[in-house]
C-alpha cells in the first residue's frame, strides 16, 4: 500500500513533465510524457515501416527475375538496371530529406510520399496487366515487351524510388523523434528503438520474401505487384491514426539548417587568406570553442571572421554554425569506409539470387523454393540476432563497459562489416564448387538448366549476411541519426541510405567492368 501511495504522489511529475522542442498535433507544448511519443506512438511508425519494406522487397526482391523472365534481359543487363533502380532509390532520401527539413516537416513529408509511393506501385501493377495481356496473345511464339510497355514500367519503377525517397529517411527520423535524448530513461528506449525498428523492418521483409516471391514466381506478377500497392494504403491510413499521439520536432525561427551549413563553408573558403592568430583572437573574444573540436577541421574557423575584416560578404557565421559544418564533416570517413560494405549488401538480390535460380530449389517432390526467396535467410538471422543482442549481449556488455549501449556504434558497425566478408568469402567458395560442378556435368553456358548442387549451399552465405546487417545497418542507423544537428535528423539517415545508393552503382560499374575484361555476354553459366 505503501508503494502505490508513493508512485500516486510521483506520477504527476512524470506526466506535467514538458519535452522541450516538441509539440501535439495542435500545436502545443508537449507536457504529458505519457500522453504523446514514447513506445505508444513509435509503435504506429514500426508498424507503417514493416508494411513499407514488404512492399519495397515485393518489387525489388524479385525485379531480376522479373527483368530476365517477362522482360527477356540478359543476367548483367539485369543486374545493372537492379543496381541502377537501387543507387537511385538509395540517394533521392537526400531529396527527400532536404525538402523535409526545410520547408514540409516529416509529417507532411511522410504523406505526400506514401501517396506518390502508392501511384507507383498502382502504376506497375498496370503495367504488369498490359505486359500479361500482350503476352497471352503470342503463347506459342516468343515475344517480348514492346518500347511503350518497358518505358511504362520502368516510369512506375522509379516513381516508387521517388516516393521511397521521401518515405525511407523521414518515418525512422519522425520514429526517432518520439523519444527525448534528454530525458535518461528515454534515451536508452531511443537506442532500444533502433534495434526493434530494424527488427520490424525485417519482418516485414521476411513475410515478403517467403510468400510474396512465391506469388509472384507460381501465380502471377499482377497479384504480386497488386499486394505491396494495398498494403502501402493500409499503412498510411495506420499513420493517419497516430496523428493525435505523435510528438513533432518544432521547427525554430531562424533559417534553413542547409543554408547555414553552406554559409560556413562558402565563408571559410572566401577566408582562406586568413591567418591562424586572426582565427585564434576571434575564438578568444568569442569564447573559445571546445579543443577536440577546434583542432579538428580548423580551416572551417575561418568562417567566424568576417572577409578582409569587412561584412562585405555577409553575415559572419556564429560558433554553432561552425560545428554543425564540422558534425557532417565527421560522418564523411564512415561514409567512405562503409561503400565496401555497400557493394556486398547488392549481392543478395542480384548474384545470389541468380547463383539460386540455376541450383536445385527441390524442398518436396513437387515444390521448389523461389530464388528470391532464399534472401528470407538474411531477414530470419536478423530477426533472431536483434532480440539476442538487445536482450541479452547489451546488458552483458554494459556491465563491462558501462556504456548504456553495450559497445560503441563504430564497434557495432566494424563487427558486422568483418562479418560481410566472412559471408563473401563462403560465396566465393560456394560459387567454385558450383562452377566446377557445371563443367563436371557439361552444363557450363546452359543457364535453363538446373546444376545438380542443393540450393542448401547458399544458406551458411545469407545467414552469415544477415547476421552482419544487425550489426553493421543499425549501427549506422543509430551512428548518422546522433551524430548531425537536430534539425538535420532526416538529412542525417538519408546519407546513410545513400552509401547503400553509391554501392550499386559501384556495384554496377564492377559488373560491366568483370563483364567487358572477361569477353561475356552477360548469361549465366
Amino acid at each position: 500500500m505503501a508503494i502505490s501511495e508513493v508512485l500516486e504522489a510521483e506520477r504527476p511529475l512524470v506526466e506535467d513533465d514538458v519535452v522541450d522542442g516538441c509539440v501535439d498535433y495542435k500545436g502545443r507544448p508537449v507536457n504529458n510524457r505519457s500522453k504523446y511519443g514514447g513506445w505508444r506512438s513509435a509503435l504506429f511508425i514500426i508498424g507503417v515501416e514493416m508494411a513499407e519494406r514488404f512492399a519495397y522487397y515485393g518489387v525489388s526482391s524479385n525485379l531480376i527475375t522479373y527483368l530476365t523472365g517477362p522482360l527477356a534481359q540478359s543476367t548483367a543487363t539485369a543486374a545493372e538496371n537492379v543496381n541502377a533502380w537501387s543507387g537511385v532509390a538509395s540517394l533521392l532520401p537526400l531529396f527527400g530529406a532536404f525538402l523535409a527539413d526545410s520547408f514540409l516537416g516529416r509529417y507532411r513529408a511522410i504523406i505526400i510520399a506514401s501517396l506518390i509511393y502508392v501511384l507507383g506501385l498502382g502504376l506497375l501493377t498496370l503495367s504488369a496487366v498490359l505486359l500479361s495481356g500482350s503476352t497471352s496473345e503470342c503463347q506459342n511464339t516468343s515475344c517480348s515487351a514492346n518500347q511503350f510497355q518497358v518505358i511504362f514500367f520502368f516510369f512506375s519503377l522509379y516513381l516508387i524510388a521517388l516516393g521511397q525517397g521521401g518515405h525511407k529517411p523521414c518515418v525512422q527520423a519522425f520514429g526517432a523523434d518520439q523519444f527525448d535524448s534528454q530525458h535518461p530513461l528515454e534515451s536508452k528506449l531511443k537506442s532500444s528503438f533502433f534495434n526493434w525498428w530494424y527488427f520490424g523492418m525485417c519482418m516485414g521483409t521476411f513475410v515478403t520474401l517467403t510468400v510474396l516471391n512465391y506469388i509472384q514466381d507460381n501465380l502471377n506478377w499482377i497479384l504480386g505487384f497488386g499486394i505491396p500497392c494495398i498494403l502501402m494504403v493500409i499503412a498510411l491510413v495506420v499513420f493517419l491514426l497516430g496523428t493525435k499521439i505523435y510528438r513533432y520536432s518544432l521547427k525554430g525561427e531562424e533559417k534553413s539548417p542547409f543554408l547555414r551549413i553552406g554559409q560556413v563553408f562558402v565563408t571559410a573558403v572566401r577566408n582562406w587568406r586568413i591567418t591562424p592568430s586572426a582565427i585564434a583572437l576571434e575564438e578568444e573574444a568569442r569564447g573559445t570553442l571546445p579543443h577536440q573540436s577546434s583542432e579538428q577541421f580548423k580551416f572551417l574557423n575561418k568562417a567566424l571572421l568576417a572577409s578582409n575584416g569587412s561584412k562585405g560578404y555577409g553575415k559572419v557565421c556564429s560558433v554553432g554554425e561552425v560545428e554543425e559544418a564540422k558534425a557532417l564533416l565527421r560522418l564523411v570517413p564512415i561514409w567512405t569506409t562503409c561503400l565496401v560494405y555497400a557493394i556486398v549488401f547488392a549481392q543478395s538480390s542480384t548474384f545470389f539470387t541468380k547463383q539460386g535460380v540455376t541450383m536445385d530449389r527441390s524442398v518436396v517432390a513437387d515444390f521448389q523454393i523461389p530464388a528470391a526467396s532464399l534472401q528470407s535467410f538474411i531477414s530470419l538471422a536478423i530477426v533472431l540476432t536483434i532480440p539476442i543482442y538487445d536482450r541479452i549481449f547489451v546488458p552483458i556488455a554494459r556491465t563491462f563497459t558501462r556504456k548504456p549501449a553495450g559497445i560503441t556504434m563504430l564497434q557495432r558497425i566494424g563487427t558486422g562489416m568483418f562479418l560481410s566478408a566472412a559471408s563473401m568469402t563462403g560465396a566465393t567458395l560456394v560459387e567454385m564448387k558450383r562452377l566446377k560442378t557445371a563443367e563436371e556435368y557439361g552444363l557450363v553456358d546452359k543457364p535453363n538448366v538446373t546444376i545438380p548442387m542443393s540450393v542448401w549451399w547458399l544458406i551458411p552465405q545469407y545467414a552469415l549476411l544477415g547476421v552482419s546487417e544487425a550489426f553493421t545497418m543499425v549501427g549506422l542507423q543509430e551512428f548518422f541519426y546522433d551524430q548531425v544537428p537536430t534539425e538535420l535528423r532526416s538529412v542525417g539517415l538519408s546519407l546513410y541510405l545513400s552509401i547503400f545508393g553509391v554501392g550499386s552503382f559501384l556495384s554496377s560499374f564492377l559488373i560491366s567492368a568483370i563483364e567487358n575484361a572477361t569477353g561475356g555476354d552477360g548469361r549465366d553459366s
